[in-house]
């Protein structure tokens, strides 16, 4: 199977930072390539070749100063090739012009969210006219796969999931035992809806049990101004919180084993969460609001715990203060959150579930 995959035109594939659809492309395609051709148009940035070649994958990068050029640009480069299939990445809009320049082949969209389906991105007429040219519309998980259906009742029979993975080999345990203080950490972008003042003041809640804990929080804020009122809150109820800004993906496993715990306070729709599983593949238990596609990743006492009342504080810092006082229990936890990344959250895994649901399409 040739396989054409279309990313989104914000950065390159792979990514240096962040770029969790783009580091999703390019997992997937590296664990298909030693059976499937894949190619990959994807955002073009200096010191970047405009071709790359890796075994089987051929990523061509290709410039846009707007979302409009960077598509017609992408087309324009491979539309003489001939594919059996065409992915495109979180970008409904994408699927009329794609549409029409690859009459015949079929066309899945790989949605990561509700964000590009969902105001102010765009009107809920104008997504359904967008995604009536794909053959396919998959989700990251089943909640999203049940978002998307209820939000697009007439494509609910082409609406299927495959949940992401992680790299194992590199996020993985520490090979030591750690000592010192307990230590939570949380990872994502600093944006409201992602929970982090109630991590402050369940954190300040926490530190009354046990003064030693730590905190440290990493992410880049769209809005410098949302960094500082979070700085500002952690100063305000006077707690020790370090924040280590954007790290780029190199540096993400060592400080996933700088710690104890992992704290996912999301406040709204969480379509899959991969820093759970990146997490949970470095043995760390979590700690999550049980929302979303979470609870398709963290088993309650299992690998970690679901927050059923994650607008409280106090019921992440109940948690918290358990985890942290008991080192029997998060030893259990943690053990079974790296069997579960391994088991069920491989890249190897993801990629087979989905290159199958694009062979029996092809049938």
């Amino acid at each position: 199977m040739r396989l054409l995959i279309i990313a989104p035109e914000q950065i390159p594939v792979p990514p240096f930072k962040g770029g969790s659809v783009q580091n999703c492309i390019y997992q997937i395609s590296k664990h298909a390539s030693d059976k499937y051709q894949i190619t990959i148009v994807s955002r073009w940035s200096k010191n970047l070749s405009r071709i790359s070649t890796i075994g089987n994958v051929t990523i061509y990068r290709v410039s846009g100063a707007t979302k409009k050029v960077y598509l017609q640009n992408a087309i324009q480069k491979v539309k003489n090739k001939k594919f059996d299939y065409i992915q495109i990445d979180n970008r409904p809009s994408f699927v009329p012009q794609v549409r029409t320049a690859f009459q015949n082949i079929p066309i899945s969209v790989f949605m990561h969210s509700m964000t590009f389906v969902s105001l102010p991105m765009t009107t809920r007429q104008k997504a359904r006219n967008d995604l009536r040219g794909a053959n396919l519309i998959i989700g990251n998980s089943n909640s999203l796969k049940q978002a998307l259906t209820s939000r697009f009742p007439t494509y609910s029979n082409k609406i299927k999931y495959v949940h992401l993975g992680v790299d194992i080999s590199k996020f993985r345990p520490r090979k030591t035992k750690k000592t010192g203080k307990f230590h939570f950490l949380f990872a994502g972008r600093l944006i409201p809806r992602k929970g982090i003042p109630i991590l402050l003041k369940a954190f300040k809640i926490a530190l009354k049990s046990n003064s030693s804990l730590q905190l440290s929080i990493a992410g880049g804020a769209l809005k410098s101004t949302y960094k500082t009122y979070l700085q500002k809150t952690a100063r305000q109820l006077k707690i020790p919180v370090t924040f280590t800004g954007n790290l780029s993906r190199e540096r993400m496993p060592a400080f996933y084993r700088s710690g104890d715990c992992f704290i996912c306070p999301s406040q709204k729709h969480e379509a899959f969460g991969l820093v759970n599983v990146e997490a949970m593949a470095c043995g760390l238990p979590v700690i999550a609001s049980n929302n979303g596609g979470v609870p398709e990743i963290v088993e309650h006492q299992g690998n970690g715990f679901l927050v059923k009342n994650y607008r409280r504080p106090s019921s992440f810092a109940s948690d918290m203060i358990r985890l942290a006082n008991d080192p029997d229990l998060c030893n259990r936890l943690s053990v079974q959150a790296r069997k579960d990344a391994v088991d069920q959250f491989s890249w190897k895994r993801t990629s087979r579930k989905l290159m199958k649901i694009y062979e029996k399409e092809l049938v």
